[in-house]
């Protein structure tokens, strides 16, 4: 593997990190693109419009209305008429929705515990400050 470039090889590793989340996200019934809407409603700590809610996932307005309908069905957000703009409507995430959440959350820590779990504590240690360094960048 001394020859695979290091991009690729953190491809690799991302796409079995992702693949070990999907698993484990199955029996919670959600997609990844739900996980992140709910998690973006609980790091708002307040109901978001569509549109904000857009904007933290980074997509298009009208590519969060599906992702919004399939997490209503299932009882984990709601939404309301704004008091503010009555025009708006506020995703609002239920208890139901911090629930399921918090398990996604654990199903993503426990992917990458497994996926680790090969390095020693003090590699894994060294491996986050390198990441961290490398993301700082952008931050």
């Amino acid at each position: 593997m001394d020859d695979v470039e290091l991009s690729e090889l953190l491809h690799l590793v991302t796409r079995r990190l992702r693949h070990g989340y999907l698993h484990r996200l199955e029996p919670l019934g959600l997609t990844p693109g739900q996980a992140r809407a709910l998690r973006a409603l609980i790091d708002a700590g307040r109901p978001l419009r569509m549109v904000q809610l857009a904007d933290q996932l980074r997509i298009v307005p009208r590519s969060v209305t599906p992702v919004i309908d399939a997490l209503e069905e299932a009882g984990l957000v709601r939404r309301e008429v704004d008091p503010a703009n009555r025009r708006s409507t506020l995703v609002v995430i239920t208890d139901a929705g911090r629930e399921v959440y918090e398990r996604a959350r654990e199903a993503r820590r426990q992917a990458g515990q497994d996926l680790f779990a090969v390095l020693t504590g003090e590699q894994r240690d060294q491996l986050r400050e390198l990441l961290g360094a490398v993301e700082a960048q952008f931050g």
